[in-house]
Parts: C-alpha cells; structure tokens; sequence
C-alpha cells in the first residue's frame, strides 16, 4: 500500500509520497514512488504511482524508451503538452496491461495501478493528471486542487477542510505534511521515508527535492505540534447541553 498526493496550486505544485511497498511482520520494503523528467527551462515532469511495484516500473521504462500515440514515439522528454504527456502515460499503462495483463490474470493477480503526473512543459500551463489502471484519467482543477492515490482516506480531511487553489506553497507544504501523519498514523502499510517536491509555476525547475525521514525536525514538529493542537481543541470544545449532569 501507499499513500501519495499532488497539490495544484495558484503558485505550483506540491506532490509528496511514502516509500513503503510491502509491510509485514518481518517483511518491509522501501521504494521511491517519484519519477522526475527534468530539462531545465523546458520542462519538468513528475510521476507518482500507487499499485503493484512490477508494473508501475514497467510502465515507467516504457516512457522512458518511447510510446507510440497518434503515429509517433513519444517520451516525456520529447511530449509537447501536458495532456499529450497524460495520454502518454496512459498509452504505456494499456500497452503493459495487454502484454502482462494476461500473465497476471492466469497467477489470481490483479492489474492494481494508479499514477499521478505533474508538471508544466514550456508555452503551456502547470497542470496536474491522476490516470486510472485502464488508461484514462482526470485532471486538477480550481474548485478541486488536490489529488490523491493509494491509501487516500485518512489524509484527505484535512485538505477538504482546509486547502484552496490560491493557498500559499508553504501552506501546502504544511497540509500534505498533516495528510501524511494521519495516514502513517493510522495505517502501517504506509510508512517513512517521505518524498517531498515542490514546482513553482513557470520556473521550469525543481523548486525543492527533499526527503524526510524519522529524524527530520521540522516534520517531528508538525507531527507533535498537530497532535496537541487537536488534542487542545476537542478539550475547548463545550460539551451537548442536552447531556445529563
């Protein structure tokens, strides 16, 4: 299991995903979930993916090697928009499917992958996709600035509460940070390290590339710090009127 989620903001994007890929009690894996096809002033590209690890990196060498789509061959270094490189990424994941789709089928393992690309190419907008196991998908908007993947429900509270298009990066930084905390706190299928990437619109550059581990200070801090606060804010809540003394 996993947990992974991309902010769409007025000022760019925030993407952040856990690395845990197998949990058990003596057997845990760690991989990065975060792909980045980067050409400095040109483009950047990044993939966050969510499902069975053979597969997400099969599709991930095929955008790599090319993919046909309307009569050419295609990477992410060579797509020349954001929704071609949506199609791109959804070409690869039907052509993995038709070739290893069967195979998984016969063995009782299911086709489980989903994928969410961001970026901005050059001449376009920064825009966020998140494409489905068949293919196709659906993009970010204004009135809906965030997407999510993999273990989503308990990290998704605090964006529909709080996040908005024209929220700060820095603001967002923050929430996907509390998002991951409620997740890693209430499922141990997802799990430490985290991997944190920050674009800014019209930059075409990685703004921030960071990962954090157990150690790192400054998510201890929002991890201890959003724990009291909750805490202190059900105690200042009044209690029902209607409650027997």
């Amino acid at each position: 299991m996993t947990y992974c989620v991309g902010l769409y903001l007025r000022e760019g994007l925030v993407m952040l995903s856990d690395t845990r890929t197998n949990a058990g009690v003596d057997n845990i894996s760690t991989f990065g979930k975060m792909q980045v096809e980067e050409v400095p002033g040109e483009r950047v590209l990044v993939m966050l993916s969510a499902g069975n690890l053979a597969i997400t990196q099969t599709v991930w060498n095929h955008l790599q090697e090319g993919v046909w789509v309307g009569g050419e061959k295609l990477t992410l270094r060579t797509v020349p928009s954001m929704f071609r490189a949506a199609q791109l990424v959804g070409q690869a994941v039907r052509e993995v499917f038709a070739a290893d789709g069967p195979a998984l089928s016969a063995q009782g393992v299911s086709f489980d992958i989903s994928l969410m690309l961001g970026g901005q190419i050059a001449g376009g907008p920064s825009r966020l996709f998140l494409i489905y196991s068949a293919g196709n998908f659906i993009e970010a908007t204004i009135d809906t600035p965030f997407l999510q993947i993999g273990e989503h429900k308990y990290g998704k509270p605090i964006l529909d509460r709080a996040l908005e298009y024209g929220t700060p990066i820095a603001d967002g930084v923050k929430l996907v940070l509390v998002s991951m905390d409620s997740t890693l706190r209430s499922n141990l299928t997802v799990g430490l390290p985290i991997d944190l990437l920050i674009y800014r619109t019209d930059s075409l550059e990685v703004g921030l590339r960071r990962r954090l581990t157990e150690d790192d200070p400054y998510f201890r801090m929002v991890r201890e710090r959003w724990s009291a606060a909750l805490r202190e804010a059900y105690l200042r809540l009044p209690p029902p009127d209607w409650l027997p003394a």
